[in-house]
């Protein structure tokens, strides 16, 4: 796990130190840029990057973050099953999911596997660091657009229906976004860091949830997803 450091330009916080932000993200660009963004807050500061979950998981006592900051997208472990692993070890864990997918499409998922928010990397840097704030006060952060979306759906008399994706687990619905983003069973296997055997079980398994007759049934299903996802951003 990379260690960062700041100098604090401020002295002594008037409400103690910095709150302590493990990165978890494995683009180095995207790394770099975090950390700048975020130590330069008197208030906060980036306290370790993980490039991994595996790296986050051995590095994180050391570390002792108030929150992890994760990318979905993730080689080997996903950020959702890291997520989940973190809050059964550390239940008091504020986690905070910070990708480049749709939320409407993933935040939710995201929120029940323990987050307690989700920002898209397109927002604007204020509107990340106001996330980050607002959930290392106890709060959750979602979009506006997200927040009405959620509300809409609890307040609705009309039972919602349970969306079709909904029955495939946190990995099955990892692949089956990859599959709509192009990739083969072969560079699937290489990204999450499994065999190209275990790629084809869970599309198998994909296939039979969603009742489709074959790969190529599937393939176009994740695609026109993937499509749609793309539209609402």
């Amino acid at each position: 796990m990379t260690k960062t450091a700041k100098s604090n330009r401020t002295g002594s916080l008037r409400n103690g130190s910095p709150k302590r932000i493990l990165l978890v993200e494995d683009h180095p660009i995207m790394q770099v840029g975090l950390c700048t963004i975020i130590n330069a807050e008197p208030d906060l500061t980036v306290c370790g990057v993980a490039e991994n979950a595996t790296v986050a998981m051995a590095g994180f006592a050391q570390a002792r973050p108030d929150l992890v900051l994760v990318d979905i997208t993730l080689p080997g472990k996903n950020g959702l099953e890291l997520v989940k692993d973190l809050i059964a070890i550390h239940p008091e864990l504020m986690a905070l999911a910070f990708s480049m997918h749709d939320e409407q499409v993933y935040a939710e998922r995201m929120l029940r596997a323990g987050a307690r928010g989700y920002v898209t990397k397109n927002q604007p840097p204020g509107e990340l660091l106001k996330a980050i704030r607002q959930v290392l006060a106890g709060e959750y952060y979602v979009s506006q657009t997200m927040a009405k979306s959620l509300l809409h759906q609890l307040s609705s008399r009309t039972p919602r229906a349970r969306p079709t994706l909904e029955i495939l687990t946190d990995r099955e619905f990892e692949i089956f976004q990859l599959f709509g983003e192009g990739k083969s069973v072969k560079e699937i296997a290489r990204q999450i860091h499994v065999s190209e055997k275990t790629v084809s079980v869970h599309s198998l398994n994909i296939r039979q949830k969603l009742k489709l007759k074959n790969t190529a049934q599937l393939i176009r299903l994740a695609v026109q997803s993937e499509s749609a996802g793309t539209a609402h951003d």
